[in-house]
């Protein structure tokens, strides 16, 4: 039964006109299923068609990029399977980032180190998750494997209220998508003021300059692709803190059945926010390798 599953992705993504560099890394991305052999959470909050990691090798290929970060997608929960099975099934090309139960042992989180796992991921979109316990989650990131982050996805408007838990946590921080700033006021706009004042806080929170479709849709006629004001806004950022910035597909796209972005055109934003072959080398290959791969650096 398919009908009541989402499509969220591309079917025909174009070719894009930028050639990403050798070695480039989509450093956020995720995969679905297959559910007949990696059920979804009870809790999943949306229920995708299958998308796994044969599509996702595909796309790389297609896209010119050499590996992948592999995110695990809050539909499957705090079982990390399908997404272990598909860093698996990468030749050495993928890592991971878990979600997992703050009790988590420390001999599952080194299980997960083995896999192919880099970092566990908290979210407080609420739309997302039903729960996101502050004290638990400081917990857990204090027990983490050596070379560990954490990545916390939440939108703008909490930014401060999360600052005294985010001070806390003892390893590098990755922000997913900027914490979703509002990119129409531009580079010089609150949300992305109060954003450079929290990066400026420490010099080991990185950023993901990702989801141009998420955060420039089309609306009364303005924005969607080409993405110009995600563009603007964000460029300025990745010029200012190149040693710290990530990108990535956000492939499958989840939740975003209604506006599916071609991925060749994401890809083509590259050069729009970081406009030198070296910000463009940092960027897709040196940053990421430096928190996936350090041991080949």
């Amino acid at each position: 039964m398919t009908e009541d599953r989402i499509l969220s992705w591309h079917s025909n993504p174009s070719k894009p006109r930028y050639t990403p560099p050798a070695g480039a890394v989509d450093a956020h991305c995720h995969v679905f299923g297959p559910m007949a052999q990696f059920p979804f959470s009870a809790k999943a909050k949306y229920l995708p068609q299958d998308a796994g990691p044969e599509k996702l090798f595909a796309l790389r290929d297609q896209l010119g990029f050499a590996r992948n970060v592999i995110v695990q997608a809050s539909c499957h929960g705090t079982d990390n399977a399908a997404t272990l099975d598909a860093i698996a099934k990468s030749d050495g090309k993928a890592r991971g980032v878990a979600v997992v139960d703050p009790a988590i042992s420390e001999e599952a989180l080194h299980k997960l180190h083995d896999g192919g796992m880099r970092g566990i991921r908290f979210n407080f979109l609420k739309r997302l998750v039903d729960d996101a316990p502050k004290d638990k989650f400081l917990e857990v990131a204090r027990r983490l494997p050596e070379g560990w982050h954490v990545v916390i996805y939440f939108e703008a408007d909490i930014l401060e209220e999360l600052r005294p838990f985010m001070d806390a946590i003892p390893v590098p921080l990755v922000i997913d998508h900027m914490g979703r700033p509002d990119v129409s006021h531009g580079p010089d706009g609150a949300d992305f003021q109060s954003f450079r004042d929290f990066l400026k806080s420490r010099d080991d929170i990185w950023f993901k300059a990702t989801c141009p479709d998420r955060l420039d849709p089309p609306k009364n006629g303005v924005g969607g692709d080409p993405w110009d004001r995600f563009a603007t806004a964000v460029a300025p950022l990745v010029a200012d803190f190149p040693d710290r910035v990530l990108w990535g597909t956000d492939w499958p796209h989840p939740n975003m059945q209604d506006n599916i972005p071609d991925d060749g055109h994401l890809v083509d934003m590259i050069p729009r926010i970081a406009p030198s072959a070296e910000l463009q080398h940092k960027l897709l290959v040196t940053n990421p390798m430096r928190l996936y791969w350090p041991e080949e650096l």
